[in-house]
């Protein structure tokens, strides 16, 4: 491709954002992707990631794709190689291929053949899937076929036929299963139908429509939306397997609980919590939950606090996979340049509950 000569180059005047800037700064590999830069000077461009050495802001352009760089009269960088996709991208891809390959087959795939399916050393493989996804892949394993386990209870005529079902080879394997993952023996499962009672209801919110579902344990989900059905939608889907019950007016107390605390997050704490998730996610929510009020954290504090600096991404994730808004703080972690960054219930929301807590939190000496 013939290059543009430097005066076109220098015509290409498109400013830096701080999120860039920051990125290309600590050459964040998770930006990757989402960005390219170029450097007028060299008329190369790179990925965010890219070891070169850091050229000065008033020199730098961002695209959003190697293609919209080149049209500008930019080459890729032989370094970094900009337009493959980085080594972090091929990981991701590769971990995501794996939890699909577990996730449809009969019985947990071996470690080995995983690896070789992704074209990694077992080792490499296995700390490559616990960075990515917070989990061990057995333990992701156990986890597909502990859900597979309660659908099949629900379904299955005998309780052996579920476990066989599930992909287990043995009758006390399944039973320790069920022991440790649902709280509940198999029989006492599979005896009740669908599993539990769960209660749900509504009230308006300064957030939008709050719909909450009540076990005996505790509040197990809040979500937030902008219609009644649609959070009536969003519990189903959570709990296919429990009888849903309409809370009524007994429990109008309780919702006005939970709506105080998403108007003042700091009563949240008094709340009781049905906590479900896998044993990494509840240590990010804890982690979470220990973020003081009016206090943002990043994802990687987050993953340092709970010992895995190297989990960002799998933090990201666990907090995408929280079920109850605003008691469990998600909204309160942030990217590390200061950005938002996403929420599930939108970044609108996200925005609207750090700027009530910054107002409302206590002044430091």
């Amino acid at each position: 491709m013939a290059c543009a000569s430097p005066a076109t180059i220098q015509e290409v005047n498109a400013s830096v954002s701080e999120t860039h800037w920051a990125a290309l700064m600590a050459r964040d590999a998770e930006a990757d992707g989402e960005f390219v830069y170029a450097v007028i000077t060299t008329g190369v461009y790179c990925r965010p990631s890219c070891p070169s050495r850091r050229p000065l802001r008033k020199n730098v352009r961002t695209f959003a794709l190697p293609a919209e760089a080149e049209a500008a009269g930019f080459r890729p960088c032989k370094r970094c190689r900009p337009k493959e996709l980085s080594s972090q991208q091929r990981s991701a891809l590769a971990v995501e291929a794996a939890c699909r390959t577990i996730e449809h087959s009969d019985a947990p795939p071996s470690l080995a053949s995983l690896a070789q399916d992704a074209g990694l050393s077992p080792y490499h493989f296995h700390r490559v899937f616990t960075a990515h996804t917070g989990v061990t892949p057995k333990a992701y394993a156990d986890a597909v076929r502990a859900k597979r386990a309660q659908a099949a209870l629900v379904s299955s005529p005998t309780v052996a036929d579920a476990a066989f079902a599930s992909g287990f080879a043995s009758l006390s394997r399944f039973y320790e299963m069920a022991t440790q993952r649902l709280a509940m023996s198999p029989a006492a499962l599979a005896a009740s139908g669908r599993g539990e009672v769960v209660v749900t209801a509504q009230s308006p919110s300064p957030l939008g429509i709050v719909t909450v579902a009540f076990s005996e344990r505790g509040i197990c989900a809040v979500r937030l939306s902008a219609t009644a059905a649609e959070g009536e939608a969003e519990v189903r889907t959570l709990f296919n397997d429990a009888v849903l019950i309409d809370g009524g007016a007994e429990f109008d107390g309780l919702m006005s609980d939970v709506v105080a605390a998403i108007r003042e997050p700091a009563l949240a704490g008094e709340l009781p919590l049905d906590v479900r998730g896998t044993a990494f996610e509840e240590r990010v929510w804890a982690a979470l939950r220990a973020i003081p009020y009016g206090a943002t954290a990043s994802y990687g504090e987050i993953a340092a606090a709970i010992g895995r600096p190297a989990a960002h991404r799998a933090v990201a994730n666990a907090c995408g996979a929280n079920k109850i808004a605003v008691l469990i703080p998600c909204h309160r972690v942030i990217r590390s340049d200061g950005s938002l960054g996403g929420y599930r219930w939108g970044v609108t929301r996200k925005a609207a509950l750090l700027e009530l807590e910054r107002r409302s939190a206590p002044a430091h000496p």
